[in-house]
């Protein structure tokens, strides 16, 4: 069945040409473009690091972060409104990284995130995309 599920997947990127397609992670759904949120990403990479040897930065590392509780990232210093929220079990679903994402400071009042935000609605959920694309030690699984 899974393997009857990978290739649809395959088939379905082929045919729209690596364009957005629904997939689940985790049961939940991602809709945007990974290979496009990988180019958005560079703006994120002055503070935040994905992959097998990312570490904390500036921002903490990003490895699954999609379906992970908020501010549960060891050693690194959330400010108190993010902290808070990760104690009440809030979780970075994409509604919430999107949420996030488009403007932290209004997401979480007092956050640490410089970043302004991403306006577009396509560079979130390509990000996203993206973003889901690392499993907890950065391998790709989820």
């Amino acid at each position: 069945m899974i393997g009857r599920m990978l290739a649809a997947s395959a088939v379905a990127l082929t045919l729209t040409g690596g364009a957005a397609i629904a997939e689940s992670h985790g049961g939940m759904e991602i809709t945007g473009d990974a290979e496009a949120g990988e180019r958005v990403f560079r703006k994120c990479r002055a503070c935040h690091m994905v992959g097998e040897d990312a570490q904390n930065r500036v921002g903490p590392v990003l490895n699954g972060v999609i379906g992970r509780n908020v501010a549960s990232v060891e050693d690194f210093a959330y400010s108190d409104t993010l902290a808070t929220m990760g104690e009440e079990g809030k979780t970075w679903t994409p509604e919430e990284m999107a949420a996030f994402l488009e403007k932290p400071r209004d997401y979480a009042e007092g956050t640490k995130m410089a970043f302004a935000g991403l306006r577009k609605e396509e560079d979130r959920a390509d990000v996203i995309a993206y973003l889901a694309t690392f499993g907890t030690e950065g391998d790709g699984g989820s």
